[in-house]
């Protein structure tokens, strides 16, 4: 990678990518796009342009215009988000994807596009779920995921598009607040601890799920957008991970810094729907063998630091 271009940028994982892109590969060459222009980081440290993911020819041109040589496709609605609106997570999914691997294939460009814990469905094995396993997803985000997972390797395997991915669990950060995904409790759970010392998760107790702080998961990008082809046997679509949770796990290291915290419970019958069809651990061997993943946060150690690094963001003391 020498000169990227970053979709959905201002997202959760674009936000923070973005950056470390641009402390590693200069921030001249690391183009941000996304549908909306906010003031921020992302938008002016470096190059930044307006785009919806729908218009192919667009991205055609700003990735022409920089002369980048890899692209990130990050834009997507999430797992909530899109069972609530399924056409339009239909069409921004996949229409954004296509349009993504097409420009790839017509410029020759390195690709990478995340994957999901929600590519799973009810019957995949639930515990250290395999690389390669069942697919049958019962959510519109999960066959969306799928179809693009398949979609990327047909185009490595017709194409010859050096396409990336990983399946990513629920990513932990302290940097965009949530965005309508079934792990955002997860995320929400650490904020609420800040201000009120007290939160209701919509995730049932005891349901378990994967997850990942996201030092990890941008790492994780990087680490494999740089590994030696040649090494690939998967290419698409790694497991990866760091923990196996449910909420009072959280509760638990939480009071060890907050000893007043109060966990509660209100479940949202859609969303814990969508986790109790994930799986609860996966198996990341193909990851660590072919291109050394390896996670560097547990609970606990991911624990301290979000609560350090939200006192600090939300002045609290």
């Amino acid at each position: 990678m020498k000169r990227i271009l970053v979709t959905g940028a201002l997202g959760q994982i674009g936000s923070e990518l973005v950056l470390e892109l641009r402390k590693q590969y200069g921030a001249e060459n690391v183009v941000a796009t996304d549908i909306r222009r906010e003031e921020n980081e992302v938008t002016t440290s470096g190059p930044f342009e307006l785009l919806d993911v729908l218009d192919g020819k667009k991205m055609a041109e700003i990735a022409n215009k920089y002369q980048v040589d890899t692209m990130i496709h990050l834009a997507a609605l999430l797992s909530a988000t899109a069972e609530k609106k399924p056409l339009l997570a239909w069409n921004i999914n996949m229409g954004g994807l296509v349009n993504a691997l097409e420009v790839a294939r017509e410029l020759q460009l390195q690709f990478f596009t995340p994957s999901s814990i929600g590519a799973f469905g009810p019957s995949t094995p639930k515990d250290n779920t395999p690389q390669d396993t069942i697919q049958r997803p019962n959510t519109m985000y999960g066959v969306n995921k799928v179809a693009g997972e398949l979609l990327c390797d047909y185009y490595f395997q017709k194409f010859g598009v050096d396409t990336r991915g990983l399946r990513f669990p629920g990513l932990i950060s302290y940097v965009t607040p949530p965005g309508g995904g079934t792990t955002d409790y997860a995320v929400e759970i650490y904020y609420e601890a800040v201000k009120r010392k007290k939160y209701t998760s919509f995730i049932g107790q005891g349901t378990y799920m994967d997850m990942m702080y996201m030092p990890d998961a941008i790492q994780a990008i990087i680490q494999l957008m740089e590994a030696d082809p040649a090494k690939l046997i998967h290419r698409n679509a790694f497991n990866v991970t760091a923990m196996s949770v449910a909420p009072e796990h959280f509760e638990a290291e939480i009071k060890k810094h907050i000893p007043e915290f109060i966990l509660e419970y209100d479940v949202d019958p859609v969303r814990q729907q969508i986790a109790e069809s994930w799986p609860n651990s996966l198996d990341t061997t193909a990851a660590e063998e072919e291109w050394g993943f390896q996670a560097k946060f547990d609970l606990s150690k991911m624990t301290k630091d979000m609560l350090e690094k939200l006192k600090v963001k939300l002045n609290q003391k």
